[in-house]
């Protein structure tokens, strides 16, 4: 019962999360960071941009090509970088419970 209760805990926690997320990044700033704002000034902002193949960012300023509604766009460049982040704790986390059973193994020997 415990498991079980663990997992719903979980679910309504990653939904959440998402929602959140999704929701904060509407309210994003449509300012340029302090690293635009120097590139900006410095003038290397578009020499800067250019040396990057085409494709390079997966949401580039955060936006997702095809969609035309701009909140939306960023609603779902908040989520897409969410799933990103989940996907790389997911992988840490398989890596090292991974290490630590074959630690066990070895010590159990």
């Amino acid at each position: 019962m415990t498991k079980k209760k663990n997992m719903i805990f979980t679910a309504i926690a990653i939904v959440s999360i998402l929602i959140i997320a999704m929701g904060l990044s509407l309210a994003a700033s449509s300012f340029p960071d302090g690293l635009e704002k120097v590139a900006e000034n410095l003038g290397f902002m578009d020499s800067a941009a250019d040396t990057l193949p085409e494709g390079f960012f997966l949401i580039p300023d955060y936006a997702v090509r095809g969609i035309g509604n701009e909140k939306l766009q960023t609603s779902l460049a908040g989520l897409f970088g969410i799933l990103i982040i989940f996907a790389l704790f997911t992988l840490i986390y398989l890596i090292y419970r991974a290490v630590n059973l074959k630690k066990a193994e070895k010590n159990s020997k």
